[in-house]
């Protein structure tokens, strides 16, 4: 009996996430400083170009191949990582690739917050903006007109405003961030006792990485492998030759369209009112392979039976009045949206809201009592913590300095609003996330959609800056559970403000010297980076959509007419009717959440996605098993997201270097 008690210790603690004598310690050190300005010196440029070129993100390839690269630097150092660094190396790398994306937008903004600025720079000069640019504050961007403009520098000193806000704002929200997900952790973990599921697959990734750096490499590595070769040769096709044509020929050689080859010209016929085309990016397919099934098939049907049944029905009521036969599928998009499916989608998605608060509501009261297996100890006392108290006060400061700058830039808009949201949301909106984080994994179904847009149209103000300005709504639920990683892989608490600061310094500073000189070499957008010049003009009528809403003149009545509460209405009860439909049926709730998300979804990328959905589900579960193929796809998406990042590294260096050398020469 003694030796299965034995052998059975033996083995928990063999498959223990990390070994019970491992003790805290820092996880920021000289290693995690040269992977930052690795990241930043050498992915960032990477994760610009692919992002202008194709609208990916580059934020998996950036995490995996700087880990591998440290990796491979320790083994043949003879050194060790331990999984305190490898998971701090993990977030710097991610997290420098990421930041940049713009709120509100729905662009695809990677490199760094002037991402943002450059997006900035495009709306006020697009003609989306005729009757709105001269409402767009100089804080936010110069105006149009500017020289900072025309000569596309951020040397300039209208750009002095923007940059300092910008600043600002970025080290504002960190603090914020940092200091609310602190205590929401803290809430959730210590005292609620949550599971935090899917937390511990990341810290037992970094705990399995920091092994490997003294062992040889494992299936994790053959499977990345596998997905990086496949990404270097799509991306071959679909980047390298675009870009090097360019440079070295007097027209664009393009292989495949970029972002998608669209049919909806060819297809007005047969399809009326309707968007039809293929997306190219390889990346769909295997974003197939790692969606939940059901949220697919559910998505691709509603994508089909909007276009192919309900919107030429739709045409043929004279619902759709404003599209015209050769519309191409942007402005198609659009026309429709304003004619009836933005106020559809604003009904469905009220619903899936309320009923995404219900669920968490009845979750947290199926799972009041859930604990940690095994919990038996108490708080570490190695972990690094604050007083809980000091937290709030930290919070608090933040919040009230976000809420004191949107009233000096806005004095017109009524404080309080903003108060609400910071003071008031944004807490129970963060600790509805967290606590389904801490649950489930995941924060979804806890949304609530157009709360920012409605909360402005209707508080009576008049402009358009408040639109611009930095209104204290946030969803920090997922910092609790970077907090968790922290104590899982046994790191101190001190090193996660340790990297928000380096990282923010290195970030802001790269995020700079690359978009000045890219930006410098070509106007953004243009036909050199396909993907922001399709669909940038698509976001610039949305957003100048809502920012017009506002306006003294002619604002309201735009709303009015293309906010329809007939069609609202039409949108929660027809939603509801297919979720009592489906629930009569026994459908997973899945397949709603999909149909829901699938109605403004585009064919383009719809299609590829089911296709992986298919091949995953029906093929490649089969032949490698069902357990096996559900580890296999995280890294094999982000073994591709590496070799089209590596591919879109090379291709921005070539341009920038042949840009330069010409610009000197001629």
């Amino acid at each position: 009996m003694t030796s299965r008690a034995e052998d059975k210790t033996r083995k928990d603690e063999e498959f223990e996430l990390v070994p019970r004598d491992l003790p805290f310690e820092p996880g920021f050190n000289i290693k995690t400083l040269w992977a930052a300005l690795f990241v930043g010196f050498i992915m960032l440029p990477g994760a610009i170009y692919l992002g202008l070129v194709t609208g990916q993100s580059m934020a998996g390839g950036a995490e995996w191949v700087t880990l591998i690269l440290f990796i491979e630097i320790a083994k043949r150092s003879f050194v060790r990582l331990r999984p305190q660094e490898v998971i701090i190396l993990y977030w710097v790398a991610g997290g420098l690739v990421m930041m940049g994306g713009k709120l509100g937008t729905g662009a695809n903004l990677f490199g760094g917050p002037f991402g943002g600025l450059i997006w900035n720079q495009y709306l006020v000069q697009s003609p989306q903006a005729d009757g709105l640019h001269q409402y767009i504050p100089d804080w936010i961007v110069p105006p149009r007109g500017s020289p900072a403009l025309s000569q596309r520098s951020f040397l300039h000193a209208d750009w002095f405003k923007p940059i300092v806000l910008l600043l600002v704002v970025t080290v504002m929200s960190k603090i914020n961030s940092l200091s609310l997900g602190y205590v929401l952790f803290r809430i959730t973990n210590d005292i609620e006792r949550l599971p935090y599921p899917l937390a511990a697959v990341q810290a037992g990734g970094a705990t399995a990485l920091a092994e490997s750096s003294g062992a040889r490499e494992g299936w994790r590595w053959e499977v990345f492998s596998v997905g990086a070769f496949i990404g270097i040769i799509w991306g071959l096709f679909y980047v390298v030759i675009p870009t090097i044509s360019g440079i070295f020929l007097t027209q664009t050689v393009t292989i495949l369209p970029i972002p998608f080859i669209d049919l909806t010209v060819s297809m007005k016929e047969m399809i009326p009112a309707s968007i039809m085309g293929l997306g190219t990016d390889l990346s769909h397919v295997m974003i197939g392979f790692v969606l939940p099934f059901w949220i697919v098939v559910g998505t691709f049907a509603a994508s089909l039976l909007v276009n192919l049944l309900i919107n030429p029905l739709l045409y043929s009521y004279e619902i759709l009045h404003t599209w015209e036969p050769g519309m191409s599928a942007i402005p198609t998009q659009i026309a429709n949206s304003f004619d009836f499916w933005l106020s559809f989608s604003i009904g469905g998605a009220v619903l899936v809201a309320l009923m995404g608060f219900w669920m968490v509501g009845a979750t947290m009261w199926r799972l009041r009592g859930a604990k940690r297996e095994g919990e038996e100890e108490g708080i570490p006392k190695e972990r690094g913590d604050i007083p809980i108290p000091v937290a709030l006060a930290i919070w608090a400061v933040s919040t009230a300095g976000f809420v004191g700058l949107v009233y000096f830039l806005v004095p017109s808009f009524p404080w309080w609003i903003s108060a609400f949201f910071g003071f008031v949301w944004t807490p129970i909106y963060s600790y509805i996330g967290a606590r389904m984080i801490g649950l489930t994994g995941s924060p979804q179904g806890v949304s609530f959609p157009y709360l920012r847009e409605g909360s402005f149209y209707l508080s009576g103000y008049q402009g358009a800056a408040v639109w611009f300005a930095p209104i204290p709504l946030f969803q920090w639920g997922y910092e609790a559970a970077a907090f968790k990683q922290l104590e899982l892989t046994h790191t101190r608490f001190g090193s996660i403000v340790k990297l928000a600061a380096v990282t923010l310094l290195i970030m802001f500073a790269c995020s700079f010297i690359f978009w000045t000189f890219i930006w410098k070499l070509g106007p953004i957008p243009s036909s050199a980076y396909p993907f922001v010049q399709k669909f940038w003009p698509f976001h610039a009528t949305m957003q100048a959509f809502w920012a017009k809403s506002t306006l003294t003149e002619g604002g309201n009545e735009l709303v009015t007419q293309i906010i329809r509460w007939d069609y609202i209405l039409i949108g929660a009860l027809g939603s509801g009717g297919l979720l009592g439909v489906l629930h009569l049926f026994k459908a997973p709730v899945a397949l709603f959440y999909g149909f829901i998300g699938g109605v403004g979804a585009w064919p383009h990328f719809v299609f590829p996605n089911f296709i992986g959905a298919l091949l995953g589900r029906y093929y490649f579960q089969r032949r490698f098993g069902a357990q096996k193929w559900r580890s296999y796809t995280p890294i094999l998406l982000a073994g591709y997201s590496c070799g089209m990042g590596l591919v879109g590294m090379c291709s921005i260096a070539l341009a920038l270097i042949s840009k330069a050398v010409s610009s000197i020469v001629f």
